[in-house]
């Protein structure tokens, strides 16, 4: 089949795991998200994103508000799903090795990072820092 019609899957390594690519057009996006037990994206929000997200395998807290002072913390596993409207402080953590699957409006890059344990808070995505972090990945979180 060709090229054109299968489209491209990028990989993005993460210091958490990975993000699998497989849409990003100009109506709508599509990825897949592995994170490694131990591991949590940033406490973070979307300013015009959307997105929904299905907890496919593992187990997660998942920690959700409008504000950060007043989040409240969930726990998420396989057929769980979430949906996250613009303006809405999250953040996902393994408790073992997880696999969500997202689809969302096309800003991939629309992220304000409030809290980071790999120092990226305050900054956007950066696909070099996160290819540099993920090289060292270790549990960030101490027991």
């Amino acid at each position: 089949m060709p090229k054109k019609i299968l489209g491209d899957i990028q990989v993005k390594e993460k210091p958490w795991g990975r993000e699998i690519w497989f849409a990003h057009t100009p109506e709508y996006a599509g990825k897949i998200l592995e994170i490694t037990a131990g591991h949590r994206f940033s406490l973070q929000y979307h300013k015009k994103k959307r997105e929904t997200q299905l907890i496919m395998q593992g187990t997660v807290k998942f920690t959700i508000g409008k504000k950060e002072d007043a989040c409240e913390e969930v726990v998420l596993g396989a057929g769980d799903k979430v949906d996250i409207a613009p303006g809405i402080i999250h953040r996902a953590e393994a408790l073992e090795d997880t696999v969500i699957f997202e689809v969302s409006t096309p800003e991939l890059d629309d992220v304000v990072k409030l809290h980071d344990d790999y120092g990226r808070s305050g900054k956007g995505n950066d696909e070099k820092l996160d290819a540099k972090l993920a090289k060292k990945k270790k549990s960030p979180r101490k027991k």
